[in-house]
C-alpha cells in the first residue's frame, strides 16, 4: 500500500504600511494581508533548482501604485504604478519568512496610493506579490514606509 503525504506548502503575507508627513509625523498605519500570485509561485519553485549565475534573479524591487482592483492570482504586475520603483532594503530570512523593506521617499509615487508589488527588476521582471489597501493620499512631500513578510507554511 502505498503512503501519500499531504505537505500543504503555502506562501502567505502581511502587510505593514506607515505613511508620514514631512515632519515626520504618522498619517496613516495598518496591516493588509497579500496575495502570493501564480507568477511568484512559479518564482519560488524556480528557485529550487536555479544555480547563482540562473533566473530567476533575487526579488528586489518594490512598487505602488494607484488602482483598486483586487489583488488576482492572475496578475503579473501592478495595475497602475505610480512613480518609479524602489530598491528593497533589510531583507531578512528568520524561519520560513523573509521580510522586504522599502521607503517610497518624498517626490515619488504621489496620489491616491492604493497597491503594492515585490519584483526582481527595476522595470518589468516577475512579480511576487500584490496587495491593495485602503486609499493613502500621498503628497509630494510624504513617505511610504512598507515593510513585507512573506511565510512560506
Amino acid at each position: 500500500m502505498k503512503q501519500q503525504i499531504n505537505e500543504g506548502i503555502k506562501a502567505t503575507g502581511l502587510v505593514n504600511i506607515v505613511h508620514k508627513n514631512k515632519l515626520g509625523e504618522v498619517l496613516n498605519t495598518f496591516e493588509v494581508p497579500n496575495l502570493v500570485v501564480t507568477s511568484g509561485k512559479n518564482y519560488i519553485a524556480g528557485k529550487m533548482v536555479a544555480e547563482a549565475s540562473d533566473v530567476p534573479v533575487h526579488m528586489s524591487h518594490m512598487a505602488i501604485g494607484t488602482d483598486t482592483t483586487s489583488a488576482d492570482v492572475a496578475q503579473t504586475s501592478l495595475l497602475s504604478q505610480a512613480g518609479t520603483r524602489v530598491l528593497l532594503s533589510g531583507n531578512s530570512v528568520t524561519n520560513n519568512a523573509i521580510t522586504y523593506t522599502a521607503t517610497f521617499a518624498a517626490g515619488n509615487a504621489t496620489g491616491a496610493i492604493t497597491e503594492a508589488g515585490i519584483f526582481n527588476a527595476s522595470t518589468g521582471g516577475t512579480m511576487l506579490c500584490r496587495t491593495t489597501f485602503p486609499v493613502v493620499n500621498k503628497q509630494a512631500c510624504d513617505t511610504i514606509a512598507i515593510t513585507w513578510v512573506v511565510t512560506v507554511s
